[in-house]
């Protein structure tokens, strides 16, 4: 970690944000350009929502409403295993079960939705269905997904950087950005812990990747905000049965849970698709910006997993038998209109305001590889 007085007058790209997203984008852009600075607020990389999330490397299943989503999954699924295969936890099997209430998709159409978009099911072996509740259950399939440990991602991604080149400044918030009369990007950045003593800095190029708190740096730049939705959720970290420990399971499609193998912990996460949010807020363009950090903080955390649990067990009694652990609390942060069939393309607005000022952000980490393709496409038509 450098001081600010280390820190070059000028970059080719400046990225806010040492999530994946940044990282990644980061080692991408260095193919191409000399000076490459990442500016991370914490003192660590991949802190947030890269670690704290449901750690699944999507094939499509999740998303049998948007036909685009999930086979942006069936191409990048592969893409990402093959970059990081160190980090890919496959010793476990998976399965995604069909709710008969309430369900949004039924089993004949989520089969065929797979086999349309090309991903692997079949039936679940006879010892599987008998996990299940079949008064509340339709069907219940096998498949072929896989979970990823963020904590040997960090490290992986760490090297990679070093590697390629990019500089690294952690513990550095941005405070805002200006254009410069030469369409360079003047860049404020100061300290986390010590905001008083400030640093300027010329970037030929601005790439925002905060996620929860892509609208801070807007903001605070004195330009409208992107529509977001923010939600406060809750991941119950579990200890599982005997007959549930190898075993992901997702009942879908419709106010359903999903439990995953989480590496780093050794454990379970268990999320709820009624339980996990607690609440959420809107930015929107005229309205008051809301810190999505400073408000986790600040907030009284009250699990809500007795309700994640007596919900699930309706569905598969053994997991009565887990053992709760503790909680991950994290900002989920997507685009509005997700909302309406669960997708999740990225985000992506080059000269947001300011020319040379893109911000991107993407609802899974595999998206990455939409990001990239995006932005040589946008790069192109301006050429």
């Amino acid at each position: 970690m450098s001081s600010l007085s280390e820190l070059k007058d000028s970059y080719d790209a400046v990225i806010i944000g040492g999530g994946f997203f940044g990282c990644r984008l980061g080692i991408y852009l260095r193919q191409s350009l000399k000076d490459v600075l990442i500016i991370e607020m914490d003192d660590d990389l991949l802190q947030r929502a890269s670690y704290a999330n449901q750690a699944r490397v999507h094939n499509g299943y999740h998303y049998p409403r948007s036909f685009l989503t999930a086979l942006r999954c069936r191409a990048n699924f592969p893409r990402f295993v093959a970059e990081y295969p160190e980090c890919i936890v496959d010793d476990f099997e998976k399965y995604y079960a069909v709710g008969k209430i309430f369900s949004k998709v039924s089993a004949a159409q989520f089969r065929l939705f797979m086999e349309r978009i090309g991903a692997e099911i079949g039936p679940a072996p006879k010892h599987i269905r008998k996990l299940f509740n079949p008064l509340l259950i339709e069907e219940v399939f096998k498949v072929r997904e896989f979970a990823f440990d963020a904590v040997i991602l960090k490290d992986r991604i760490r090297k990679d950087l070093h590697k390629s080149g990019v500089c690294l400044q952690l513990g550095t918030q941005v405070e805002k950005i200006a254009p410069n009369p030469d369409s360079s990007i003047q860049v404020t950045c100061s300290r986390t812990r010590d905001p008083v003593r400030k640093r300027q800095l010329r970037a030929a190029k601005v790439y925002n990747c905060t996620y929860s708190h892509i609208n801070q740096i807007i903001s605070r730049s004195d330009l409208p905000m992107i529509p977001l939705k923010h939600e406060v959720t809750e991941m119950a970290l579990i200890a599982m049965p005997d007959e549930l420990r190898n075993l992901g399971i997702t009942v879908m499609c419709g106010p359903y849970f999903s439990f995953m193998p989480f590496p780093p912990k050794g454990l379970h996460t268990l999320s709820h698709v009624r339980y996990t949010p607690h609440h959420y807020w809107l930015d929107e363009p005229g309205k008051p910006y809301l810190d999505a950090y400073k408000h986790l903080a600040a907030i009284q955390q009250r699990s809500s997993y007795l309700s994640m649990l007596k919900d699930v067990q309706r569905y598969i009694p053994a997991i009565s038998q887990a053992r709760y652990v503790d909680s991950i609390w994290e900002i989920k942060t997507v685009l509005p209109r997700s909302e309406l069939d669960d997708s999740r393309p990225i985000l992506l607005k080059k000269d947001y305001g300011i020319a040379n000022f893109t911000c991107i952000m993407g609802g899974k980490i595999d998206n990455i590889y939409d990001a990239f393709a995006e932005l040589e496409h946008l790069e192109t038509k301006t050429k």
